[in-house]
């Protein structure tokens, strides 16, 4: 009896030989589909990852090439591969890449600029060096792990904690001045 109760539970980790026929991966079309439905959120984690409108594009415009080449995406992980494709071409562009003329990064929005979306949006990308403003969007907003964040950023995992939570104090020091600029915003608007 614990003889055959020990071959049924190997049997389980057995590879099915014929799991591979039955798969079915994602097409370039539903890659294109999945970033026409996610184009401004996945645009927008390029802009905070990259703090530039033209980077952020370049990140984009790449991430599109990279998922329509691919042909080993299991259907259903479209959305994941290409944030995860967006978050590698980011880290390429800013890390890898020519620097870009130091100096601030681009506002968010032109229009609306004091809206606390706006406000926030501006304040991340401002968090500096670059590694502090990857690690925080990768983690605190992306939720990937510090292990994930290493292997990404090429970094380990110590110096991955350490940029979080540098970038974690930058931002508790700019949130008196968010907190400020509401304050300002109510007593204009009533």
């Amino acid at each position: 009896m614990r003889h055959a109760r020990a071959k049924l539970t190997m049997s389980r980790f057995r590879p099915i030989q014929n799991a591979q026929p039955d798969t079915e991966y994602a097409t370039c079309v539903d890659f294109c589909e999945t970033l026409a439905k996610d184009l401004k959120p996945l645009y927008l984690l390029a802009f905070l990852l990259t703090g530039r409108h033209t980077q952020a594009e370049q990140c984009f415009l790449a991430t599109l090439q990279d998922c329509v080449s691919v042909n080993c995406v299991f259907k259903g992980w479209e959305r994941p591969w290409s944030k995860r494709c967006l978050i590698i071409n980011a880290v390429r562009l800013v890390f890898c890449g020519p620097a870009e003329s130091g100096g601030e990064p681009d506002p968010w929005c032109e229009v609306d600029i004091e809206s606390r979306g706006c406000s926030a949006v501006n304040a991340l990308t401002r968090l500096a060096p670059p590694l502090q403003r990857f690690v925080f969007v990768m983690s605190v907003l992306e939720g990937c792990s510090e292990h994930e964040c290493a292997l990404l950023l090429g970094r380990t995992p110590r110096e991955v904690v350490e940029a979080r939570t540098h970038a974690l104090r930058q931002l508790s020091r700019l949130n008196l001045t968010f907190t400020e600029a509401a304050d300002q915003n109510a007593t204009h608007d009533c």
